[in-house]
């Protein structure tokens, strides 16, 4: 057994069972911080019930999806101890405005808007969610700084064999970061859009008595598709002009790439610098998967006198297409994570030096370990959303008065 290739199938599997959780806590966010503005505003209260409702599967998924997020921080120091030393001083440094800034401050915001129902004045509950959704964005472009500088490392030098940071802007002028910040967020949009059309779908299909707040929903969810995946599509082209000159061999155009293959061989030695064939596999399938997900352009002009519901079957067609965002963002993270091979950090630290001096049986154990954990959380997660979705808007235990009892208990109305 390869120590290295069990290292990179953890850090890959992980990476992908976060990510997905992710888009749907950046997505999810987004929609929630409309859904209460609106709330806030017109004071209808289809928009409190449709925030209590996306509410409680936005704080399923951000729980659950914390794990995650824990056990990849992990990895970076137990499984790649070689990009720990060597790069920790410049790598280290956005991730850690992730943590302290982001993340704490997001955890903390969201705290106290689960528990401001009722107890907070309504501008300063909105104003909390407010900072929910600025500190999930700041945590994205924190990771995304310190991916970009995976992908063309900036604005250090290196002193006593390790690399030190010597110009923090450079890292935010970074020209892998912008285009791919746009594009993650777009697809997390995206994916929030389809996951409200979806539900709401799911309910206007088994009729269920909230018919006007899921065709609100319904609304809302397939505007916010499209307007995802019209940016999604935008920012996803446009990263293939700065990807060309940081990474002219990405995706096979070697004939570009020879002076860095050349300068590679001279300072690494002989060896194959070609990605493998599987990061423009998973690009073109995610492309593949983005011009499918255009179909939604046809489904709004549906939304007039309420045809999309009439004719039910577009409501099926959005039930079928819910997996599509979620599989082409793995597509896409492969493309651009295999596409670095064989390097850890481009033209800098091979990937076979980045990996920790571990035995592949203790390795292996790990994988399989925190694979089964990992499963475990994203089997749970999806189990309790649907179940929650399923429930409907009815009475949905987050903003619920402190004295009122839920839905079920409450005694039923006197015959007479």
């Amino acid at each position: 057994m390869d120590p290295l290739l069990i290292a990179r199938l953890q850090f890959a599997t992980t990476t992908s069972f976060h990510f997905l959780f992710v888009l749907v806590t950046l997505g999810l966010v987004t929609l929630l911080v409309y859904l209460q503005t609106a709330w806030f505003i017109t004071r209808k209260p289809v928009y409190e019930r449709l925030t209590r409702f996306w509410g409680t599967l936005y704080v399923i998924n951000y729980v659950l999806g914390i794990a995650t997020g824990v056990v990849l921080e992990f990895q970076f120091g137990l499984n790649w101890s070689g990009l720990s030393r060597y790069v920790g001083n410049v790598f280290g440094a956005p991730l850690a405005m992730e943590t302290l800034v982001a993340f704490f401050l997001e955890s903390t915001f969201l705290g106290m808007w689960i528990f401001g129902w009722h107890r907070l004045r309504r501008g300063v509950h909105l104003a909390l969610l407010w900072g929910v959704a600025l500190t999930a964005y700041a945590s994205a472009f924190w990771v995304l700084v310190a991916n970009s500088w995976l992908q063309n490392p900036v604005g250090y030098e290196i002193r006593d064999g390790v690399a030190h940071l010597t110009d923090f802007t450079a890292l935010l002028g970074n020209p892998m970061l912008g285009f791919a910040l746009g594009h993650v967020v777009a697809a997390a949009v995206l994916t929030g859009g389809m996951l409200m059309s979806a539900v709401s779908a799911w309910h206007l299909i088994r009729r269920t008595n909230d018919y006007a707040l899921f065709r609100t929903s319904l609304r809302i969810g397939l505007v916010t598709t499209v307007l995802g995946i019209t940016f999604v599509m935008g920012f996803g082209f446009t990263q293939f002009a700065p990807l060309s000159q940081v990474q002219p061999i990405k995706y096979g155009d070697a004939a570009a790439g020879q002076d860095q293959i050349a300068e590679w061989t001279a300072r690494f030695g002989p060896g194959d610098y070609q990605p493998p064939t599987l990061a423009a596999a998973s690009l073109g399938f995610m492309i593949l998967i983005g011009f499918t997900l255009a179909w939604s352009y046809l489904l709004l002009p549906l939304l007039w006198r309420d045809w999309i519901i009439r004719l039910r079957f577009p409501l099926y067609l959005i039930l079928l297409a819910l997996p599509l965002p979620f599989i082409a963002a793995i597509l896409g993270w492969l493309a651009r994570e295999v596409g670095r091979q064989p390097w850890a950090v481009y033209g800098l630290l091979p990937v076979s030096d980045a990996v920790s001096p571990i035995d592949a049986e203790v390795l292996l154990a790990s994988y399989l370990g925190f694979t089964l954990l990992l499963g475990a959380l994203a089997v749970a997660n999806w189990t309790l959303l649907v179940r929650h979705a399923g429930r409907g808007a009815a009475d949905p235990a987050l903003g619920r008065p402190p004295t009122a009892q839920p839905a079920d208990d409450r005694p039923e109305p006197a015959l007479v």
